[in-house]
């Protein structure tokens, strides 16, 4: 499989490693410093760039007509936007706040228990989010959707993380050096706590969540999630 990089960071090279371990080319890098380029060659398109740039990397992949996921959070204002670009087009994508297979099992384990602790009002919801101080958007992409999953299931209204009124889900966002991410869900009670949560060691479980998601969408059609290239109901 031909594979495009969109955004040649931390992330792109950690992909371009298991990308080509895995037996793939990368033929295009894209990067702040890069003046033209051909998408039509690549048969997926992996975007982790920034969120001033996401739109338009994705937009111009719709339009060619290349696959695309993408990584890049902090431009989900403009969501639907691109997923109807997607229809229009008819086209393939996948966005994932993140794209570890542990982490996207946790959404699920976070949404489990949200369903349960929900009908218990005397514990209190947190959520905890740590990054690394290059990380520029906060609370993270991945603190968000686990926000979601416990308000689709409790009677949070939304989140904040500054929140001070009473249906507001607090987030705790934390920048600490060399931390790849770690995120914990605490529900507490005057009696006791209960805690769950992900603590990433390192770029390659990201990396590799997304290789796994540009080899299932190569050659399907339409707007995806990590749920469906892992399966989940």
């Amino acid at each position: 499989m031909k594979i495009g990089l969109l955004g040649y960071g931390k992330m792109g090279k950690t992909i371009e490693q298991i990308a080509v371990d895995r037996g793939h080319d990368i033929v295009l890098k894209v990067n702040s410093s890069t003046k033209s380029y051909t998408i039509e060659d690549c048969d997926v398109a992996i975007d982790f760039s920034l969120p001033e740039t996401a739109v338009a990397n994705i937009s111009e992949c719709l339009e060619a007509g290349v696959p695309v996921i993408s990584g890049t959070t902090g431009w989900l204002d403009h969501y639907s936007e691109i997923t109807a670009l997607c229809k229009k087009h008819d086209g393939t994508f996948l966005y994932a706040s993140n794209f570890s297979l542990g982490v996207n099992v946790f959404f699920e384990l976070n949404k489990t228990l949200a369903r349960l602790m929900g009908k218990l009002p005397e514990y209190n919801a947190h959520i905890e989010e740590i990054h690394h101080t290059q990380k520029l958007d906060a609370p993270s992409g991945t603190a968000i959707t686990l926000a979601a999953g416990i308000i689709d299931h409790s009677s949070f209204e939304s989140w904040s993380l500054n929140a001070s009124q009473h249906k507001e889900l607090p987030i705790t966002a934390k920048r600490v050096d060399n931390v790849p991410g770690t995120h914990t869900i605490s529900y507490t009670s005057e009696i006791d706590s209960i805690e769950i949560k992900h603590t990433a060691h390192s770029r390659q479980g990201f990396a590799l969540g997304a290789v796994v998601a540009a080899e299932y969408i190569k050659d399907k059609k339409g707007v995806f999630t990590m749920k469906d290239v892992l399966n989940i109901s």
